[in-house]
């Protein structure tokens, strides 16, 4: 029987030494080369009936390096399972690990090194203390109502293209190229098409626009060529953070396309091409409809952020020791692909905030016994089919015939099953932290809430 021993050699970080004699192995040599001689077929024989020698001959040294590996594999294997052994990845070869010599005409003792990370055990203080933590709601303004409405004359207004900028109505389509300092594009930078209104635009950069035409550009900082008010959403269209760094990129502004558009006035005929089949006769009604509409957006924003700010605080308020240095070698060796140490470094910062973020989900799905049934991901996938057909402005039936057979083919699919089980089972876990934690509600203005810090760094 193979000799398997373990000692500990840092934080969570093991090494297990596997120790074969010959005898722990031959058995399996011998039974693979039998085998092998009932199976192969080899001219001059007839099937099932070659010499072992034969087979040992031309076979046996690759056979002999398999079984040995796979023999101290086993015993790997079983040690693990033995100890109830919980641990991050698959078992590294250590580092240490001398290249062995596989001979089958000279059989030797062989010792194997295998290093793993232990799963730490941890307690979450944040939900041991019902920590307070604020839950921020926008209210709706005048002005927000406004802009919104605004901004909806415009889109149900009369278009027609023009050659060149000459007022505040005049509409941009626009390509975003990411610059480098010395004004040159920026290889693999951000590259992003989007429309304004020419009055969404700084007076400084209006002053570089006034007059352009199609295929003209110039070049920005993002941060001061719009209203500040706008900066956030335009930066979170480009993929970006709202932060300083991002304000001060510099950006080149292609023309693709110029319009001009004439504000749709505020009459049933404007209500019913924004909300068809509301049947909204008054201006009250429509601003009724539009409020509600905007109240339901940033109530999901500011769910969107209360959940990030959970996630990140109790990321960094979980003391949780971590393998650091069997993780660093696991992220270089582990893959398919070798990464080099800088890489690695580089990299490390955002692999443990996720590392940790799944210990942290793993233990609370454990202790609040969450589970998703097959009857939830149906309904879930149902959901979903029907949201592809409502954004090409149709509206199935939750019930039709037709859909139950579609249903049962995309649950079918792995990646498509995973990321639906994934999703409900995060949006379960936020609720149940919801209801642990002391939430704190306050209302907030827009322009207040934009400007919110983040109340820990982000490395995802």
């Amino acid at each position: 029987m193979p000799s398997v021993s373990q000692e500990n050699i840092g934080i969570h970080h093991e090494k297990i030494t596997v120790k074969l004699s010959k005898e722990d192995y031959m058995p399996s040599v011998d039974k693979a080369l039998k085998k092998y001689s009932k199976d192969a077929n080899i001219p001059g024989f007839r099937k099932g009936m070659v010499p072992v020698g034969i087979i040992r001959k031309m076979y046996g040294q690759s056979v002999f390096a398999d079984e040995v590996l796979g023999v101290a594999g086993r015993a790997l294997e079983q040690h693990l399972i033995d100890n109830k052994a919980e641990i991050f990845a698959r078992p590294l070869p250590a580092a240490n690990q001398a290249p062995h010599n596989f001979d089958i005409n000279e059989p030797l003792e062989y010792v194997f090194e295998f290093e793993i990370g232990t799963r730490p055990d941890f307690s979450i203080p944040v939900l041991e203390k019902k920590q307070p933590m604020p839950y921020y709601k926008v209210i709706v303004s005048h002005d927000m109502l406004q802009e919104e409405i605004e901004k909806l004359q415009y889109k149900a207004g009369d278009m027609k293209e023009v050659e060149e900028i000459t007022n505040d109505n005049n509409v941009l389509g626009v390509t975003f190229e990411e610059l480098q300092n010395d004004g040159t594009v920026l290889e693999g930078g951000v590259k992003k098409d989007n429309s304004f209104l020419f009055k969404y635009f700084t007076p400084a950069t209006q002053s570089k626009l006034f007059g352009k035409k199609v295929n003209d550009s110039v070049d920005v900082v993002i941060g001061e060529a719009f209203e500040e008010k706008l900066v956030p959403a335009i930066l979170q269209d480009l993929g970006l953070p709202n932060d300083e760094g991002s304000k001060h990129k510099l950006f080149k502004i292609t023309i693709t396309k110029l319009e001009h558009v004439d504000p749709a006035p505020l009459t049933k005929e404007t209500f019913d091409k924004i909300y068809p089949g509301r049947n909204l006769e008054t201006e009250t009604e429509f601003k009724d409809v539009l409020t509600e509409e905007i109240q339901r957006y940033w109530d999901g924003q500011a769910q969107i952020r209360l959940h990030n700010e959970i996630f990140e605080t109790l990321v960094h308020e979980t003391p949780i020791n971590m393998p650091v240095d069997f993780l660093k070698r696991w992220m270089s060796v582990g893959g398919e692909k070798y990464v080099a140490p800088e890489e690695v470094e580089k990299n490390f910062g955002s692999f443990d905030h996720q590392m940790r973020w799944q210990l942290i989900t793993e233990q609370l799905v454990k202790q609040f016994s969450l589970e998703v049934e097959q009857e939830e991901m149906e309904v879930a996938a149902r959901r979903q089919i029907m949201s592809y057909f409502s954004s090409y402005g149709q509206m199935p039936s939750f019930d039709d015939e037709w859909m139950e057979p579609l249903v049962k083919k995309q649950l079918a699919d792995e990646k498509f099953r995973d990321e639906l089980y994934n999703k409900i089972m995060t949006d379960k876990l936020f609720y149940v932290l919801e209801q642990e934690l002391k939430l704190e509600e306050k209302n907030v203005s827009l322009e207040e809430f934009v400007k919110l810090p983040s109340a820990h760094h982000h490395h995802h």
